[in-house]
């Protein structure tokens, strides 16, 4: 469970969690593909933090999937991928 004591102890632009899960309401309904999606939750500069993702098979780094990967917007997404108290939710960046 993200905190936000856990967020202060970051680094900015740390990924702190990555992973895979399907583009659908079991994972990160993105657009209903049902294909796999490789994402990375990252710190920004402020102790505010963001998840990107792209699609598996496009074979990006964690590192560009961090600089070029879609944001991931919506709530339910957010915390499928990264379970997170309001404290820590309050601070991700949109």
């Amino acid at each position: 469970m993200l905190t936000l004591k856990i967020l202060k102890q970051l680094q900015p632009d740390e990924i702190f969690a990555t992973g895979v899960t399907i583009d659908g309401p079991e994972g990160a309904n993105m657009m209903g593909t049902g294909k796999l999606l490789k994402w990375v939750a990252c710190i920004g500069q402020t102790h505010d933090w963001a998840i990107y993702c792209n699609y598996y098979e496009d074979n990006k780094s964690l590192q560009e999937i961090h600089d070029n990967g879609e944001k991931v917007t919506m709530e339910s997404n957010i915390k499928n991928l990264v379970p997170c108290d309001e404290g820590a939710f309050s601070l991700y960046r949109y």
